[in-house]
């Protein structure tokens, strides 16, 4: 079975896959947990075995790893994690690996790991021009042109970043839950921080859409994704899809290419 990890500053998506023929062919499970940077190799290794256990299956029978992570301070703790309890070494998806997406970014080694995963996923599975926005710690727009080539993008605040931010400078204001609100002229504090924070962000996510759109063609198709996804991308004018999986689907393609590649080099 294949284990793949999107590592972010807030959370951390796994997702099981079986393999048949070395062919990762079936999403079988997905779990979310917290990023803590203080965890151990053991402590990750424990929670993920008990994780795989409630799915019936055993540490023997997990034959590859692919990660993206755009924590480095953990990587290693990553790699000794994968080698003690699954004796794998993981494929990173860093600068030599086999993507099959080419970056014409003025700095392509600067593109994060989960950005690559998300244009992989996304031009294999809608084409392109496509807009990816990943509604995470902060939300990225990631841009794929017509030929499938990563073209760059924007970074924004993510929601719960904008949420921190208010809640820390204005000590009178209360915490609240982020949700769509009942109604947008709010009578009370509580309705007008969810009001704000709610429809501020997707003013935000629209008019940055509205522009790159403009540039790309009116052909193009946006594409929410990210564990905030659910709560805003349905409220945008221009989002037509939610993959709450795409990362981890390009995640899965990429280990694909990569596999093939190693094979074709032995075979010669």
């Amino acid at each position: 079975m294949l284990l793949a990890l999107n590592v972010n500053n807030t959370n951390t998506l796994i997702a099981l896959y079986t393999l048949a023929d070395g062919h990762a062919t079936e999403l079988r499970a997905t779990w979310r947990i917290s990023t803590r940077h203080a965890q151990t190799a053991d402590e990750y290794g424990i929670l993920i075995r008990n994780l795989l256990q409630t799915e019936g299956v055993k540490d023997g029978t997990i034959s590859s790893i692919v990660i993206a992570s755009v924590v480095p301070p953990i990587d290693w703790i990553l790699r000794q994690f994968c080698e003690r309890y699954f004796n794998q070494k993981p494929l990173f998806i860093e600068p030599g690996v086999k993507t099959g997406l080419p970056i014409l970014t003025d700095n392509p080694s600067e593109a994060g790991a989960d950005r690559i995963a998300n244009c992989v996923g996304a031009y294999e599975k809608y084409g392109g021009p496509c807009i990816v926005v990943d509604f995470g710690t902060a939300t990225n727009f990631d841009v794929i042109s017509r030929r499938g080539e990563f073209l760059g993008g924007a970074i924004a605040p993510g929601l719960n970043i904008s949420a921190e931010a208010l809640f820390a400078r204005a000590a009178r204001l209360p915490r609240i839950e982020i949700r769509k609100p009942a109604k947008v002229i709010g009578t009370n504090t509580i309705d007008n921080l969810q009001i704000g924070l709610f429809y501020g962000h997707i003013g935000l996510v629209d008019s940055i859409l509205e522009r790159m759109i403009a540039e790309l063609g009116e052909d193009t198709k946006c594409v929410a994704t990210g564990g905030l996804a659910h709560i805003v991308a349905h409220e945008s004018k221009y989002i037509t899809q939610v993959n709450e999986t795409l990362t981890l689907e390009g995640l899965r393609i990429i280990y694909e290419r990569n596999r093939t590649a190693k094979a074709r080099a032995h075979a010669t």
